[in-house]
């Protein structure tokens, strides 16, 4: 989720904000409680991306399974008895 700042702390603190940005997190500037800009890391993709894509790695490794030298594991057999 992104981090939300006034425009007067975002004037105020732009340094701290600037390394939030680095860090790869999005920061919405808002005024008088109203979204005005968005700082995104450069070169980045946004955290949620990047969120979104972790996700879909889960979620492909699971479907998939992993190998443990044994037999195979995946969702279904957590379930098995």
């Amino acid at each position: 989720m992104p981090r939300t700042v006034s425009a007067a702390d975002a004037n105020r603190q732009f340094s701290t904000i600037l390394g939030h940005a680095v860090e790869g997190e999005t920061v919405i500037i808002t005024r008088r409680g109203a979204p005005v800009a968005q700082l995104v890391p450069y070169g980045r993709p946004p955290a949620d991306e990047a969120r979104a894509a972790a996700w879909n790695r889960l979620l492909t490794t699971l479907e998939e399974g992993v190998h443990l030298g044994g037999a195979k594991f995946d969702r279904d057999s957590l379930y098995d008895r």
